[in-house]
């Protein structure tokens, strides 16, 4: 007999330096990717503080020669802005809750049933993805001309709610797949009937989704601009996307007020982000593993 002798492989000792190097590179990186990001807020931030008459000025300087902080004041207190605020929050709490209340028994349906046709169904509703609002606002505006929907709440509920439905049946749809059928046959053994185990079973585990459509579709209806500006003619009913353009015309130009208002625009999404943040990571990752 011979003796066979195996040789254990020794790990290569990291070197220090590149350790050192990517301990410092990676939070540098990080750094520049948060300056890219964060920087047009700071610049509109900044702008908003300086009188309108030095956003334009050259040679331009980064910090304001005047700061002025009575800008934010004279947003709030305009009443045009008020009316495109209140409109915006209407929109995108409306068209949420639309999206929300078709998606949940459509997602739950086709998830938890086999029937002819769901393949192709669960298809066509993405298909719907692929066409832009730019690419329908003509035909959108001779639709609801011909309803006599223009320049109504309705009309712009209607189209944010429709173009923000298929994301919302999708990522809901993953996650009613991903329960497992024991736990909707344990609940049916337990006396719930359909609607019983879809609000007391399937919605409390498929939270992370709900959010993350929530999420998407208010985040979607607050920045809608095409169709807004398209449908809605009366200035007191336009949204924030394009009622603060009314700052700058050719006739007035208070650059300092439309980036104030921009700025206050955004506080409501970031607002939103930060609370439920959690749990639209949790959605993002966890709706794609089954």
């Amino acid at each position: 007999m011979t003796a066979v002798t195996t040789a254990t492989s020794v790990p290569r000792p990291r070197q220090p330096g590149r350790s050192n190097r990517r301990r410092f590179l990676l939070p540098l990186g990080g750094l520049a990717v948060v300056a890219v990001f964060l920087g047009p807020y700071i610049v509109m931030l900044l702008d908003a503080l300086r009188a309108s008459k030095d956003v334009l000025r050259t040679p331009t300087t980064f910090w304001p020669r005047d700061w002025q902080f009575t800008t934010f004041n004279t947003v709030l207190s305009d009443t045009r802005f008020l009316n495109w605020l209140k409109t915006s929050v209407l929109v995108a709490t409306t068209s949420t809750l639309i999206v929300v209340l078709v998606a949940v028994p459509a997602a739950y349906f086709t998830a938890r049933h086999k029937f002819p046709g769901r393949i192709p169904f669960l298809f066509l509703v993405l298909v719907t993805q692929m066409f832009a609002p730019t690419s329908l606002v003509v035909g959108l505006y001779r639709q609801f001309f011909e309803l006599s929907l223009v320049n109504t709440y309705l009309a712009i509920i209607l189209t944010n709610s429709a173009f923000n439905l298929a994301f919302a049946v999708w990522i809901l749809h993953g996650f009613f797949s991903a329960i497992p059928d024991e736990v909707e046959e344990a609940a049916h053994l337990d006396g719930c009937g359909r609607l019983g185990t879809l609000w007391r079973i399937m919605l409390p585990l498929t939270r992370p989704g709900l959010v993350t459509a929530v999420i998407f579709t208010f985040i979607a209806a607050w920045n809608e601009y095409v169709v807004a500006l398209t449908l809605m003619q009366d200035d007191a009913k336009k949204p924030l996307t394009v009622g603060i353009n009314s700052y700058v015309t050719g006739y007035e130009q208070n650059w300092d007020q439309l980036f104030a208002a921009a700025i206050i625009a955004i506080v409501p999404v970031v607002i939103l982000f930060a609370v439920i943040e959690k749990h639209l990571v949790g959605g993002l990752t966890a709706g794609s593993i089954k």
